[in-house]
């Protein structure tokens, strides 16, 4: 929808008529790190061992075979990744009284 090469009507008067920021046209994405991508290689090996493990378990895993990766990023590349802990709902009561 924006072009730059239009010389009759700015670039800023496009953005603003089109109601994108001029800075997100210009930005460009980094992608990940290849540090994170080694990282998330091995989540992805470990989840496949331990769908039960959520973030915060599997952040405790790789501290102990090495890395330090805090909760925050784990939970991060994990849903980058679209990773959840796979674990049982919770029951009602059999009877039914009590619960609401």
């Amino acid at each position: 929808m924006i072009d730059p090469q239009n010389k009759t009507v700015s670039l800023s008067h496009q953005c603003q008529l089109l109601s994108p920021s001029r800075s997100s046209w210009y930005y460009e994405s980094k992608g990940e790190s290849p540090l994170n991508l080694s990282l998330m290689r091995l989540i992805d090996k470990l989840f496949l061992k331990t769908p039960y493990y959520g973030s915060r378990q599997m952040a405790r895993h790789l501290f102990r075979i090495g890395y330090c990766v805090g909760r925050k990023r784990n939970r991060r590349l994990m849903r980058l990744m679209g990773l959840e802990a796979i674990y049982q709902s919770r029951r009602c009561c059999v009877n039914r009284k009590g619960c609401q």
